[in-house]
């Protein structure tokens, strides 16, 4: 007779955990309940003026407050290290009400701690990101939440999102679940926290915004939440049949459609920031006015140059659109918005010229599912190769706050009725 087998307690933990995630996600699945992004970030690697100096991740608390579009009872939180040449390894990520919008202070009372396949610590990959265990945390649409993580060392490239326009605290220490960060250093950067998930009913789903600084919010508040996809997402919240959509803001500053600039190029950036996030259902493709500004910022180009640069910029739009529609994606694609006079291109007649075909393209019934006129909603009616003063954040290129506000009030909600 054999003597009884001995199930070491290790084996029953993790067979108790692994029992435990599986009933969860059958009771998600009786509920009807799917995942879908609430908000999330593009990674890049922070330039050298927007990184944090190694000293300053070396035992180190980072707090960063966030803004969900679509709220929900139970979440998930992303950490990368999507561009790390080594694993990431994070000793705790705790979840918090902010008080405010701009102060590191949070309600005690409503700290979590964050588990990873039901661990406190978790070591991230290079190249890639982790998502949390579900957390019961009932969120609001449009509010607020900070994520605190604690790192003992500094990892040697950094992966971020130095374009958050919200600000980010950091103190030596492990102090993920403090009330407050007493005089702790910040800048107004996003490191390694790429998105977060809320669960929501069947019908719910989200919009990914893949663009440039224009999406990212260069000449937004600081803290403000006033993108033009913060609009869009308050909107959304305010019409009932609508307030189960998400909008994910994957904008990056500077980037191109067809070269890497501050972060991928668009093509290159599909995989991660549009068909990998959770309940996307629809694609507003904002991109192109960097590559056409770039052609000519040295030197002038020749007619065949522009040619080329035109046709390179339509075939590029169609491979996201036969990219997305692979996953049951709509595609709806963004009139590029006027930069006559911009102090940093000096966009030409020729250029000019260049932004009103791509945009007659983009309007031209079969190329995408539908399209949004951001051209048209920005520019100034008596120059139409200018963007309206009084939305003009004075550089010519880049919207203010009135002028986001009109970007996002563009954005027909029919486009994304059920």
């Amino acid at each position: 007779m054999k003597p009884a087998r001995v199930i070491a307690p290790t084996f029953l933990f993790c067979l108790a955990v692994c029992v435990s995630a599986t009933s969860a996600a059958a009771q998600m699945a009786s509920n009807g309940q799917v995942w879908v992004g609430s908000w999330a970030t593009s990674q890049q690697i922070p330039e050298p003026q927007n990184a944090l100096a190694p000293d300053d991740l070396r035992n180190a608390t980072v707090r960063q407050i966030v803004r969900l579009s679509v709220g929900g009872s139970t979440l998930r939180v992303h950490i990368s290290n999507a561009f790390g040449v080594e694993p990431l390894q994070i000793t705790s990520v705790h979840i918090a009400r902010p008080l405010l919008p701009a102060s590191p202070d949070i309600d005690p009372k409503s700290d979590r701690p964050l588990t990873f396949s039901g661990e406190s610590a978790v070591i991230v990959p290079a190249g890639t990101e982790y998502i949390s265990d579900p957390i019961e945390y009932p969120v609001a649409p449009l509010s607020l939440v900070a994520i605190s993580f604690h790192i003992d060392a500094p990892p040697t490239v950094e992966t971020g999102h130095p374009g958050s326009r919200e600000t980010t605290w950091y103190l030596h220490g492990d102090l993920a679940s403090a009330a407050t960060l007493p005089e702790a250093g910040h800048v107004d950067h996003w490191f390694h926290l790429s998105g977060i998930d809320v669960l929501a009913p069947p019908s719910a789903a989200s919009i990914v915004a893949l663009g440039d600084s224009i999406t990212d919010g260069h000449g937004a508040t600081t803290n403000g939440n006033n993108r033009w996809t913060d609009v869009l997402a308050e909107r959304l919240q305010a019409t009932p049949s609508t307030r189960f959509i998400g909008v994910l803001n994957q904008g990056i500053g500077g980037n191109h459609m067809l070269t890497d600039g501050l972060g991928p190029n668009a093509l290159a950036r599909v995989d991660r920031d549009v068909l990998a996030p959770a309940g996307i259902r629809w694609l507003i493709l904002f991109e192109g006015v960097n590559d056409l500004g770039g052609l000519t910022r040295i030197a002038e180009a020749s007619p065949s140059e522009h040619s080329k640069l035109v046709s390179r910029i339509l075939s590029a739009y169609q491979q996201i659109v036969l990219r997305a529609h692979a996953h049951g994606i709509r595609v709806i694609g963004a009139t590029i918005t006027p930069f006559t006079g911009s102090d940093y291109y000096h966009p030409g007649p020729a250029t000019e010229a260049d932004r009103l075909a791509i945009n007659a393209w983009i309007r031209a019934p079969g190329h995408f599912d539908a399209f949004v006129d951001f051209d048209k909603a920005v520019r100034d009616p008596s120059d139409p190769s200018r963007l309206l003063p009084a939305y003009d954040c004075g550089d010519h290129l880049h919207p203010n706050p009135v002028g986001y506000k009109a970007l996002g009030d563009a954005v027909p909600l029919a486009l994304f009725a059920n």
